[in-house]
């Protein structure tokens, strides 16, 4: 009988939920500590991760978890990754309903991310739908993406890992902003991931990010005056209009959702009111997209022009930081390059993307788990970018035999 594994040990609440999907890929069990030991008020686990926690139970099947009774210590036992089976976690058919609560403060990318992550090496398809009075379909203070985003500069990049796109649909049944204190949103998403690889393609994208061909965006009201979706187009067209003729942002208005407020009349409230502007540009060099994202604050104060503008401001920031790749989905692109085939894959990347605490970080736990070390070279031009050499792992899917 072999001897169980050794937990590979971490501390501190950040980039818990990326050790965890990493955990769940490669198998490793993981013990996690001092997690937020010294808030004197708030201490261990956030409600936020508590629930990322339930969504890995509802999607694997045989996966263990201990918190401790403070919430500052949590040991993972990884399972299968075995997606919406029915009677194993699927409680709508072939949907898993994941209810998110209240006190959330983070926007619903924060748990689409890891699960798409997840979703191609899944023993069937991975729908999950998102509900609850906690469901952020917005950007957010804390840095999280708009679903807008995500679902026009994150998800087209899963094609070039082999991983057919048309096969990966994003609904967004209710919108929302955050509410009050950042909390809660009340909006339903509902993610369909029907394209399980046996593994993914090395990727080589390496060569000249290329010329901006087109822009495109998604500007969002929800419960406020449509015509401030107007206003954030024009004054974002200001900026860009000069950059590129091929300009389209959609204007997209959504009622805010009724939520309960708790009390014992079963009253319910409108939550998540404000607007925002998501934008991204896509190059003539295939897989090169750039995004922005910019959203009213909860405590308001700020005008839609205010919000076109900076949000037009920061995708020209982002295309003038050079590589093939942005901030928002370098984590994303970088775990796939691991996770691949015994082979060597390829990246551009902006040393501002590169020297972000986030991508350093991730660099660190993928050597932990195991993973090659990353090679590193300057492409050699004005551009002043850099070459990430990844070496796959070859952590395939072990749950679905695939022709």
């Amino acid at each position: 009988m072999s001897a169980a594994q050794e937990f590979l040990r971490f501390t501190g609440h950040r980039s818990l939920t990326k050790r965890l999907t990493i955990s769940t890929l490669t198998g490793r069990p993981v013990h996690i500590s001092k997690i937020r030991s010294t808030s004197p008020t708030n201490p261990g686990l956030a409600p936020h991760e508590v629930s990322f926690l339930r969504l890995l139970e509802a999607i694997t099947n045989g996966s263990s978890m201990q918190i401790s009774y403070t919430g500052t210590t949590i040991t993972y036992h990884p399972g299968l990754i075995t997606g919406a089976i029915a009677g194993q976690g699927a409680a709508d058919g072939d949907v898993i309903v994941h209810n998110i609560p209240d006190t959330c403060t983070r926007g619903i990318t924060y748990f689409l991310l890891p699960l798409c992550l997840l979703a191609p090496f899944s023993k069937a398809h991975m729908n999950v739908r998102f509900t609850g009075s906690g469901v952020i379909t917005s950007a957010t203070e804390t840095g999280d993406a708009s679903v807008d985003t995500f679902r026009t500069a994150i998800l087209p990049l899963f094609g070039l890992f082999g991983i057919p796109p048309a096969r990966i649909e994003l609904r967004v049944l209710q919108r929302s902003c955050a509410g009050p204190g950042g909390k809660g949103g009340g909006g339903c998403v509902e993610l369909r991931f029907a394209s399980q690889v046996r593994l993914p393609k090395t990727l080589h994208l390496n060569r000249s990010p290329g010329r901006i061909k087109r822009i495109r965006g998604v500007a969002y009201s929800t419960g406020v005056s449509a015509s401030n979706n107007n206003r954030m187009i024009h004054s974002a067209r200001e900026v860009l209009n000069s950059l590129s003729s091929d300009i389209h942002v959609a204007a997209q208005y959504d009622q805010a959702p009724l939520v309960p407020t708790g009390d014992k009349a079963g009253s319910k409230r409108r939550l998540g009111i404000g607007f925002g502007l998501s934008l991204v540009a896509e190059s003539n060099s295939v897989g090169v997209i750039y995004s922005a994202d910019v959203v009213v604050p909860p405590s308001g104060g700020t005008v839609p022009e205010d919000v076109g503008k900076r949000c037009a401001y920061q995708l020209l920031e982002a295309i003038a930081q050079g590589g093939c790749v942005s901030q928002v989905s370098a984590s994303v692109m970088l775990i796939l390059m691991a996770m691949g085939s015994e082979d060597v894959g390829r990246l551009r990347i902006a040393r501002e993307v590169l020297a972000t605490e986030d991508t350093i970080s991730l660099a660190k736990d993928l050597k932990t788990f195991g993973a090659s070390s990353w090679g590193l070279r300057d492409v050699g031009d004005e551009t002043n970018d850099i070459i990430i050499s990844v070496k796959g792992t070859g952590v395939g899917n072990v749950g679905r035999k695939i022709a």
